[in-house]
């Protein structure tokens, strides 16, 4: 067993997918978001490069969004001038809300300027956009037009679809707003739940200290008094590996189950607003609660009650989720089929991972190591979570999280078609 490990591990790497990312330096974005009751939003992402060139600036490459500001009305006005919003109701006016954000790319940082199309609440079945900004300058250049958020078109965080590509040749275009269903915002919510249990690398590390003992219990003896004792003092060197697969299943199916109804509750009280918690908090006890689970495997905490901690902290995890939907542009819309269609998505990326994970337990179990690798894996947890907590309640960025996202956990969720 021990020599297949490493060929394993190996050849899931490489499935690996190399991954382009859809800004290029010579390319502007327009990324619209279409809510049902407030209209039409948006944003123009413009590449540092592009703003240096055509304005005279001398901005960098990565320029802060303090360093933008000065010159934020005078690129505004050109993209008012240049970008022109219409349809079969209304010619629509751009009214920029002063919001600046950016992307940070290696090539060149893109500066975004957040807009609204005024008097857009009724909806219209297409939109068309007449663009003439950075062509006249680089005939090169492309526009790129997409939905971010349209939930009944089933985009939600939308990057890589594109409704329109408009160049120096061809400068306008129509694309359709309007081609919905319920189903299709459904399943765009439970694409997006496993997405969000797949990339949550904290999500996942607490499944996996959950589960690391489903297939081993602690031995006992008879005491005096007849009590069940531990054959160790340590509390861990007294594991035994369970006889048969069905003990192993109803201690997952319990674990499954109490977090997976921890995490509904708040979840869903989050989204209806009736219970918030500041996302520091939060996100600081979800780091926490990975080296908790995984003491709790050398030491136990609640002994015989390990779903006290999938459903205590199941409810934070919850909250996560919560401020995962706001992440997306979500504003309360088809609010019930939201929470179900995202808890689904979550349930189903908790069994992928689950179905990954237990078969190699349950058949390694019998192996004198595993008490060792369960020893070693949960020491691993705790040191991960040691630096979460440190990263998440002291507010800084150490970098290796969105290092593991970036070129581990997103190629991979690529490859599986999930984003």
């Amino acid at each position: 067993m021990k020599k297949l490990l490493l060929p394993l591990i190996f050849g899931l790497f490489l499935l690996l997918p190399i991954v382009t990312f859809g800004h290029q330096p010579k390319q502007s974005l327009i990324y619209l978001r279409i809510y049902e009751k407030t209209g039409i939003e948006g944003r123009f992402e413009v590449n540092a490069q592009e703003l240096n060139s055509v304005f005279g600036l001398n901005l960098g490459l990565h320029p802060s969004i303090e360093q933008v500001r000065p010159f934020q009305e005078r690129i505004q006005a050109y993209l008012f001038e240049n970008a022109k919003f219409s349809s079969e109701l209304a010619d629509y006016t751009i009214v920029f809300t002063g919001e600046i954000t950016k992307l940070n790319l290696s090539y060149g940082d893109f500066i975004n300027f957040h807009f609204r199309l005024e008097n857009s609440e009724n909806l219209p079945d297409s939109l068309t956009l007449d663009y003439n900004a950075f062509f006249d300058e680089d005939p090169s250049h492309m526009c790129l037009v997409a939905m971010e958020y349209n939930w009944k078109a089933g985009l939600i965080n939308n990057e890589h679809i594109v409704a329109l590509y408009l160049s120096e040749g061809e400068r306008n275009g129509t694309f359709s707003i309007k081609e919905t269903s319920l189903w299709k915002g459904f399943l765009a919510m439970v694409q997006q739940g496993v997405w969000h249990i797949w990339i949550g690398m904290d999500h996942i590390l607490f499944l996996v200290a959950l589960i690391l003992p489903s297939v081993v219990r602690r031995r006992k003896k008879e005491g005096v008094t007849g009590e069940a004792i531990n054959t160790t003092k340590s509390g861990f060197w007294g594991w035994e590996p369970v006889k048969s697969f069905r003990p192993a299943f109803m201690y997952i199916l319990k674990i499954v189950t109490f977090f997976t109804i921890a995490h509904t509750i708040t979840l869903s009280l989050a989204s209806l607003e009736i219970i918030t918690l500041p996302s520091r908090v939060v996100e600081s006890i979800i780091a926490f609660s990975v080296g908790l689970a995984a003491y709790h495997n050398i030491r136990p905490i609640f002994k015989g009650e390990d779903w006290v901690i999938a459903f205590v902290f199941g409810l934070f995890h919850g909250f996560g989720f919560a401020s995962v939907l706001g992440d997306l542009g979500f504003k309360g819309e088809y609010l019930s089929l939201s929470l179900v269609g995202f808890n689904i998505g979550v349930e189903l990326g908790q069994i992928a991972i689950i179905a990954l994970i237990f078969p190699i337990l349950y058949l390694i179990r019998n192996n004198k190591f595993y008490t060792r690798l369960l020893l070693w894996i949960s020491i691993v947890l705790i040191v991960i979570s040691a630096y979460w907590l440190t990263e998440r309640a002291f507010d800084i960025d150490l970098r290796l999280g969105s290092f593991i996202n970036k070129n581990i956990l997103y190629p991979v969720a690529h490859f599986f078609g999930l984003k």
